[in-house]
């Protein structure tokens, strides 16, 4: 299992590794069952010259989801403006699915994921699903591209997983992976146990055929 210092050294190594063996699959160069742990989390900053990253839009994002408001509206308002892809995924009533916040919130599972880990220290228990198979009627505009997150204590801090069914390496996993190790932060404050590894799996890792070549 590949392990990177941060997130930078993880986007480049797998981004490279897609452009020269991603096999050819729905106008994407993709490899499947990509898993690899990130050190240090919190070292989360995509500062690679030719992916030009944002923070500040990595952060309202973020903001976004600790509102737990699923309309794309809010997302808005906190930017200053609501990128055009998450209006395309916006239903008619504004709402998205993929406001991973909103879908933690949901019968209150962040919550229920700080009582268990402060209550046994040892539990396979805290974990958030997000996608749901179940729900597949309400994914009409938008469907969450997570499964699902864990949280264990391993040699006392605070270790993460998360499990995704696609991950586009380019705006995804950038955007994401600061989300979700601030999500491990957030979890971190919350419990008192120190900022552990962060494993991330992607069941189909890929980058679009005109984000092939930047570097």
């Amino acid at each position: 299992m590949n392990k990177y210092k941060n997130a930078r050294e993880a986007f480049e190594d797998i981004y490279d590794k897609l452009c020269k063996n991603g096999l050819e699959f729905d106008n994407t160069k993709a490899l499947f069952n990509v898993g690899f742990t990130i050190l240090n989390p919190l070292d989360n900053k995509i500062d690679t010259k030719w992916r030009n990253w944002s923070e500040t839009y990595a952060k309202a994002e973020w903001d976004w989801y600790l509102s737990g408001d699923p309309h794309v509206s809010k997302l808005g308002d906190i930017y200053g403006k609501t990128p055009a892809i998450w209006e395309r995924m916006a239903d008619g009533d504004g709402v998205v699915n993929s406001n991973y916040g909103y879908q933690w919130e949901r019968r209150n599972q962040l919550d229920k994921v700080v009582e268990q880990l402060v209550k046994n220290p040892q539990t396979r228990k805290a974990a958030i699903s997000i996608y749901d198979g179940k729900e597949i009627h309400r994914y009409g505009h938008d469907t969450p591209c997570t499964y699902a997150i864990q949280f264990t204590i391993v040699n006392n801090k605070l270790n993460m997983s998360v499990y995704m069914r696609s991950n586009d390496i380019w705006f995804g996993f950038c955007n994401d992976q600061y989300c979700f190790s601030m999500l491990q932060k957030l979890v971190s404050d919350k419990t008192g146990y120190e900022v552990g590894e962060y494993y991330h799996h992607a069941h189909n890792m890929h980058v679009y055929n005109n984000f092939l070549d930047k570097a």
